[in-house]
């Protein structure tokens, strides 16, 4: 066993993706309120529209348009996808978090994605050069159960082979936080993405960042 990984806490650290790497919590909100009103039923408020991020999309809808029918989701999925990808490529990263996924690399940490993000969205996100090769493994909603279902987390810990006191997520949901409790994962959560921090306490994260600075600051001395 090498020194960097004798001093490490965590063997895998796993990462949301909207709203903890990407600046994307704005972009996700008002597509989803946009796509509402396109299909005419009632557009939910942007703290509602925030509180879905990090879910499956079925499951975002259903929460974010309660009375709207089951049977013509796929409409109204389609005209959310409408609006995010017209504007996708505008999403940037979090300023420092290209740097902080080099340091965790460069300890020798294993990486992970677990996201509400679909398969084809994600695959997009990580066509940049510049994430080639970052992550060791991913999941999406749309191929395993949805957060905070513990699937996601668990497959992602037998695939890189980490024991679940050797993992931590990081997130900006609840949802996030809660999927490692379910899963017995340590979590961090970021305040600067989709829920507020106040609402992190029941999932008794290790620590709430407030920048990514601060996140990189905690995971050297923690990770």
């Amino acid at each position: 066993m090498t020194l960097a990984a004798r001093s490490r806490h965590f063997d895998l650290i796993v990462f949301d993706w909207d709203g903890t790497l990407f600046d994307s919590t704005a972009l996700i909100a008002r597509s989803i309120q946009a796509a509402c009103g396109d299909v005419g039923t009632a557009v939910p408020s942007d703290r509602d529209a925030s509180f879905v991020i990090g879910m499956g999309l079925k499951e975002a809808l259903r929460h974010a348009a309660p009375e709207f029918p089951e049977a013509r989701y796929s409409e109204l999925a389609d005209r959310y996808r409408h609006h995010y990808f017209a504007k996708q490529h505008e999403i940037l990263m979090f300023d420092g978090a290209l740097e902080l996924l080099a340091a965790l690399k460069e300890r020798q940490h294993r990486l992970a994605v677990a996201t509400g993000k679909s398969r084809r969205g994600l695959d997009e996100a990580l066509q940049s050069k510049q994430l080639m090769g970052v992550f060791d493994a991913t999941r999406t909603a749309d191929e395993t159960a949805s957060k905070p279902d513990p699937q996601m987390l668990r497959e992602l810990m037998a695939e890189l082979g980490a024991a679940p006191e050797r993992t931590l997520m990081i997130g900006d949901t609840t949802h996030d936080l809660q999927l490692a409790a379910n899963a017995g994962a340590a979590s961090v959560g970021v305040s600067y993405g989709a829920h507020d921090p106040v609402e992190f306490e029941r999932c008794a994260p290790r620590h709430v960042a407030h920048s990514i600075a601060d996140l990189h600051t905690w995971l050297n001395q923690h990770g």
